[in-house]
């Protein structure tokens, strides 16, 4: 758990603008892997409830009221699919994210046609799932107002006002280069692709063609980096990683 303890620092402290903590209701049939998402998300500073079949994860999030749903989509009684249903009968507008143990695309296109918001498949990383919880999470706009800033190292970028700032130094970006700035800094010390990036920032616009990536990481490295120690790092055949900058 250390590993993710330190994840978790670098991510936006989130919570309701009254200063309560961000709620998430996990539910999956696997106890341990309940309890060790549950653990993740509080070391994040947010509350948890936990329930191991949808009809105890209605009866709770009828109580409850979660921010966020986290859903395994293989659940005994019925599926997370129509467990999403359930609830978002009183509660329309509730984000949610779906674990399966599946990578088919049909398992991760009935999830996302279902109103599913994101997905991960199992196994997967605990920071993964954290990085995408704050995501959707920013996204329902349920937070406070300073969780539009993220922060990795000196580097400091905000949603709402879109400002960058580089220590002391305002940085001034295009629309396409905060986008990817944006995010990098979403997955600190994450190794991302070239085709995830322009699955991201480009929606294949371009032809899947990886060169408009190289293209605009070198844009981004001369504004963020100059005069400064390099912050964005190439995976040789892997992609890029953004990280703090070392001291």
């Amino acid at each position: 758990m250390a590993t993710t303890r330190n994840f978790t620092e670098n991510l936006p402290k989130l919570s309701h603008p009254d200063g309560s903590p961000i709620r998430a209701l996990v539910v999956d049939d696997e106890p341990s892997l309940a309890e060790l998402m549950s653990m993740g998300l509080q070391m994040a500073g947010w509350d948890t409830q936990i329930a191991h079949d949808g009809s105890s994860a209605v009866k709770i999030a009828r109580e409850y009221r979660p921010d966020v749903l986290v859903l395994d989509i293989m659940l005994p009684g019925f599926d997370g699919v129509e467990l999403l249903g359930k609830i978002r009968g009183f509660a329309p507008d509730i984000p949610a994210l779906f674990l399966t143990a599946k990578d088919a695309v049909q398992d991760r296109v009935a999830g996302l046609t279902a109103g599913g918001d994101d997905y991960v498949t199992k196994p997967f990383s605990m920071e993964e799932v954290l990085l995408r919880l704050h995501r959707i999470v920013q996204r329902a706009g349920v937070t406070a107002v300073d969780a539009a800033e993220i922060r990795v190292g000196d580097l400091v970028l905000n949603h709402d006002t879109r400002q960058v700032m580089r220590g002391s130094d305002e940085i001034m970006l295009t629309a396409t280069e905060f986008e990817l700035l944006r995010y990098l800094m979403e997955n600190p010390k994450r190794v991302i692709s070239k085709t995830q990036i322009l699955d991201r920032v480009w929606n294949y616009d371009f032809g899947g063609q990886v060169n408009i990536v190289e293209l605009y990481i070198s844009y981004l490295r001369k504004k963020i980096e100059a005069n400064h120690p390099a912050m964005i790092h190439t995976v040789r055949g892997a992609g890029y990683i953004l990280k703090p900058a070392e001291q």
